[in-house]
């Protein structure tokens, strides 16, 4: 898929900018970012001066105040462009909106601009060793001690944890819950705090450039004011705010999948049409023809949960199928392609390898595909 056609004017223009932006000053040193392991702090900030942070922030905080429609925008040409590990859209349009609609006016004023500028890159911190999905089964702790939460735990697997300059944590707090969800608190930890320590940077299978890392608390005080929204709540939290995460997702896996079909075409196309690059068959043409078919009907899926998600209806249903459909297709997409290229497609020098290395996460990460589907027969009230 190339521009939206549905984009606005405004839009399109917006969209142009951020395309010459990427194409010029990112992408041409991403190759050195996967090897190094992480994206400089430095490339953040001229992101953000540029204005592709927390596109929706409102001005008084540096923000554009521009609706939902940008932030996919923004996911769209990043992921397009082959910038996976970035990881823009975590910072800006999962982390940053829990500051938004839980802090408060001074946690705002504080920490919101550095998100906007990219002096303050954000992360969220809810996986352990023990706890994946299951947020009950958490065991880091935060005991109130006069003005100040002692937390103690580990996460891991944390997206933006080596650079991350604020982590909201999920914690257990002694709230007298009544039920299992009832004690899971949202604190906010500064890089600095004394307690708190980063781990190694995961080695993964794939995107290599985004930094992913084990946060390590041992008696580490934090203001009882670094506390987002009301003790007790942080469950809950999470779960308004999943509804959008998947939903971002879900558009990041679309894109995938869209954009390794699209270069794998461009590669038949160079190497003289289908018929002589893959030894022509009924079995090769069929194979395309159902990719381009599934890519175009999940495409449309897609748009309408944004629509939806605009709108302000909810998509909890819609969005667990399309984040474990997504996360499949760019999977099946990506390895069908792979074999497409044939002995190619094994060399570093081809993008496709780097497309299949970095999607086999798609069905893990922001709620396993069992998971979604869990969720999805509940609703079906099975």
């Amino acid at each position: 898929m190339k521009n939206n056609p549905a984009d606005t004017k405004k839009q399109k223009i917006f969209r142009e900018k951020l395309k010459i932006f990427l194409t010029h000053e990112i992408a041409p040193h991403y190759n050195e970012w996967e090897r190094a392991g992480i994206v400089p702090k430095e490339i953040w900030k001229k992101i953000g001066r540029h204005g592709y942070l927390c596109t929706w922030a409102e001005k008084k905080y540096g923000g554009r105040e521009l609706g939902f429609e940008y932030a996919v925008i923004v996911i769209e040409e990043m992921v397009r462009a082959g910038l996976c590990g970035l990881f823009c859209e975590l910072h800006g349009d999962i982390c940053a909106p829990y500051i938004d609609s839980f802090g408060t006016e001074e946690q705002k004023k504080r920490w919101l601009p550095g998100a906007v500028s990219g002096d303050i890159i954000l992360s969220l911190a809810m996986t352990e060793p023990n706890a994946g999905s299951d947020l009950a089964s958490i065991q880091t702790t935060a005991v109130k001690n006069g003005n100040h939460f002692v937390i103690n735990g580990e996460k891991t697997f944390i997206s933006n944890g080596i650079k991350c300059d604020l982590a909201i944590i999920a914690c257990k707090t002694e709230t007298g819950a009544k039920t299992p969800y009832g004690n899971v608190s949202l604190i906010c930890v500064e890089d600095g705090t004394q307690g708190f320590s980063k781990g190694r940077n995961l080695k993964k299978m794939g995107l290599h450039s985004q930094d992913t890392a084990e946060l390590i608390f041992i008696d580490c005080r934090v203001p009882v004011s670094n506390l987002l929204g009301e003790e007790g709540q942080g469950f809950y939290y999470l779960m308004q705010k999943l509804q959008q995460e998947r939903l971002i997702a879900s558009i990041a896996f679309q894109v995938q999948a869209e954009a390794t079909f699209d270069q794998t075409m461009n590669y038949l196309q160079k190497k003289g049409g289908t018929k002589k690059s893959i030894g022509y068959s009924i079995h090769d043409t069929t194979q395309i023809v159902e990719m381009a078919t599934e890519i175009k009907i999940s495409r449309t899926f897609v748009e309408n949960l944004i629509r939806d998600h605009i709108e302000k209806r909810d998509i909890v249903k819609g969005v667990s199928m399309a984040k474990w459909w997504t996360s499949d297709l760019s999977n099946s997409v990506a390895s069908q392609c792979m074999q497409i290229y044939q002995d190619y497609g094994y060399l570093e020098e081809y993008k496709i390898g780097r497309w299949f290395r970095d999607v086999r996460v798609n069905t893990i990460y922001g709620g396993t595909n069992e998971i979604m589907k869990r969720i999805i027969a509940k609703s079906l009230g099975i």
